[in-house]
C-alpha cells in the first residue's frame, strides 16, 4: 500500500503518494513538484478572491438594475419633479409578479399634521390595491406655526423619517410626496400661509423622494369632498368594476363639510347649481361627481354661526354669546380658530330641542342644496358624524356600524332634555346633535335613510389622504410622455 504525506498548501489539501524506493532525481522531481504546487496556490487564492468580489459587485448592480424599472414612468411623468430626467423609477416586482410602488401624503390640518405612507399593489393589467398604509401624527397643526415658520420644519423632518424607515431605498427617489393643506392654514392670511408652504416645500426638495413644484398647496373643499369619495369606493372595491355601483361620501370637518356622489339620473345633472358637478378621471374613466364643500358648515364653525359670533373675530367687547342650544345654566369659555368666546345658555319656556333646532334652521336656510337622488345611493360617513354618533352609543366607538339619519334627532331630543335640568361633561352635545340632524334632512336625506359610519375600511383610515394621493399617481401616469 501507498504512504501519503499530507501538505497543507493554503486553503487546498494536495497529497504527494511516494513509492517506496526512488532515487535522487526522483526525489528532486517531488520537491520541484511540491513547490510549484504552493506558487500556485498563492496566486490562485487572491484572485479567486478578487473574481469572488467581482462577481458579488455585478450580482449587487445587476439586482439593484432589476429593482428599478419604471413603474408608471412617473419620474418621467411628473412636472418640475427634482428626479424627472432620469430614464428609470424604482420599482419591486413580487414573485408572484404583482408590481409595488408607493405614495407619501401629509395631511396639514387645523389641529395636527398627518403622514400616511401608502403602499400599493398592481397585478399585470389590473386596478392596483392598498396593500399597507403607516400613519403618524403630530400636534399642534402648520398653522400654529404662523408667527415662527422655521419651528414648523422639525415636525415635518420627524414625519419624513416615519417614511424613510417604511420605505425601501431604492424606491425612494419614485416615491411622490405630496402635502395638502385644509381648514387650518385656510383661515390663515395669506401671507402667513404661503411663507408656511414655502418652508415645508422647502424641506421637502431637500428630502430623498419625488418632489414635484405642485407638493405642497391648500386644498380647496371640492378636492377633498372628491378625494374622500375616491378612498370610499377605492376601500369598498367600487373603481375595479367598470359600471358598477359606486357609493357615496360625508365628511364633517370643523371648518367645512362635504357630500359627493356619483349621479345615476340624468335630471340629478341637470338640475345641479354651477360648481357642484366635477369631472374626476381615473384608471382611463371618467366620474361626473356630484361634489360640494360647504366652508363655514363644518361642526366647529357651525357652532360658531349658532352662537352669533364671526369667523376669525372676537365678540364685540368681549360680550358674551348666548345660545339657546346650551344648558340654561351654563358659563363658559370656548375656543375656535385661536379666538376665546365666553359663552352661556338662557333661560325659556320653551324646550331646549325645539329652541335649539329653530336657531339651527336659521343658520342653515338656503345654504344648502338638497337633491332627491341621495335617498336612492348607499353613503358612507365619517369624521364629526363617526364621532358624535359614538359619543352618545348609536354604534360602537371602535367598530363603528350604521343607523338611520332619525337617531340623530332622537339622540339630540334625549340629551337637549337632560341638559334642561342637568349640565353634561360635554356642554354643546345637544347644539351638535341638533345641527347634524338637521344638515342631513337638508341634503335630502329621508329620517328613515340608512348610512354607514366608519373610520376604517379593511383597516385603512377613510380620509381623503389615500384618494389623495392615489389621484395623484395616476394624474403623473396620465401625463408621462408618449414615449414612455
Amino acid at each position: 500500500m501507498k504512504k501519503g504525506i499530507r501538505y497543507e498548501t493554503s486553503r487546498k489539501t494536495s497529497y504527494i503518494f511516494q513509492q517506496p524506493q526512488h532515487g535522487p532525481w526522483q526525489t528532486r522531481m517531488r520537491k520541484i513538484s511540491n513547490h510549484g504546487s504552493l506558487r500556485v496556490a498563492k496566486v490562485a487564492y487572491p484572485l479567486g478572491l478578487c473574481v469572488g468580489v467581482f462577481i458579488y459587485v455585478a450580482y449587487i448592480k445587476w439586482h439593484r438594475a432589476t429593482a428599478t424599472q419604471a413603474f408608471f414612468s412617473i419620474t418621467r411623468a411628473a412636472p418640475g419633479a427634482r428626479w424627472g430626467q432620469q430614464a428609470h423609477s424604482p420599482l419591486g416586482t413580487a414573485a408572484d409578479g404583482h408590481e409595488v410602488f408607493y405614495g407619501i401624503m401629509f395631511d396639514a390640518g387645523s389641529t395636527g399634521t398627518r403622514v400616511h405612507v401608502f403602499q400599493f399593489t398592481r397585478p399585470p393589467r389590473e386596478t392596483p390595491t392598498l396593500t399597507h398604509e403607516t400613519f403618524k401624527a403630530l400636534k399642534p397643526g402648520l398653522s400654529a406655526y404662523a408667527d415662527d415658520v422655521e419651528k414648523s420644519a422639525q415636525g415635518i423632518r420627524e414625519l419624513l423619517d416615519v417614511a424613510k424607515q417604511d420605505i425601501p431605498f431604492d424606491f425612494w427617489k419614485a416615491t411622490p410626496l405630496v402635502l395638502k393643506a385644509t381648514a387650518g392654514l385656510r383661515l390663515l392670511p395669506g401671507e402667513k400661509a404661503q411663507k408656511l408652504l414655502q418652508k415645508v416645500k422647502k424641506v421637502f426638495k431637500a428630502s430623498p423622494f419625488l418632489v414635484g413644484d405642485d407638493c405642497v398647496s391648500i386644498m380647496n373643499g371640492t378636492d377633498e369632498g372628491v378625494s374622500a369619495w375616491i378612498t370610499i369606493n377605492f376601500l369598498t372595491g367600487s373603481l375595479k368594476t367598470p359600471g358598477g355601483s359606486s357609493v357615496g361620501m360625508l365628511d364633517l370637518g370643523g371648518g367645512s363639510t362635504q357630500i359627493a356622489f356619483l349621479p345615476r339620473v340624468e335630471g340629478t345633472l341637470q338640475a345641479s347649481p354651477p360648481g357642484y358637478l366635477t369631472a374626476l378621471r381615473m384608471f382611463n374613466r371618467t366620474y361626473k361627481l356630484y361634489s360640494y364643500s360647504y366652508l363655514g358648515l363644518g361642526l366647529m364653525s357651525a357652532r360658531l354661526a349658532i352662537l352669533g359670533g364671526v369667523e376669525g373675530q372676537p365678540a364685540k367687547d368681549g360680550k358674551e354669546l348666548v345660545s339657546p342650544c346650551l344648558s340654561p345654566s351654563f358659563k363658559g369659555e370656548w375656543e375656535h380658530a385661536e379666538v376665546t368666546y365666553r359663552v352661556s345658555g338662557q333661560k325659556a319656556a320653551a324646550s331646549l330641542h325645539e329652541l335649539c333646532a329653530a336657531r339651527v334652521s336659521e343658520v342653515l336656510q338656503n345654504r344648502v342644496h338638497r337633491t332627491e337622488e341621495v335617498k336612492h345611493v348607499d353613503f358612507y360617513a365619517f369624521s364629526y358624524y363617526y364621532d358624535l354618533a359614538a359619543g352618545v352609543g348609536l354604534i360602537d366607538a371602535e367598530k363603528g356600524g350604521s343607523l338611520v339619519v332619525g337617531d340623530f334627532e332622537i339622540a339630540a331630543k334625549y340629551v337637549c332634555r337632560t341638559l334642561e335640568t342637568q349640565p353634561q361633561s360635554s356642554p354643546f352635545s345637544c347644539m351638535d346633535l341638533t345641527y347634524v340632524s338637521l344638515l342631513l334632512q337638508e341634503f335630502g336625506f329621508p329620517r328613515s335613510k340608512v348610512l354607514k359610519l366608519t373610520r376604517k375600511i379593511d383597516n385603512v383610515e377613510t380620509s381623503w389622504a389615500l384618494g389623495a394621493i392615489f389621484h395623484y399617481i395616476d394624474s403623473l401616469n396620465r401625463q408621462k410622455s408618449p414615449a414612455s
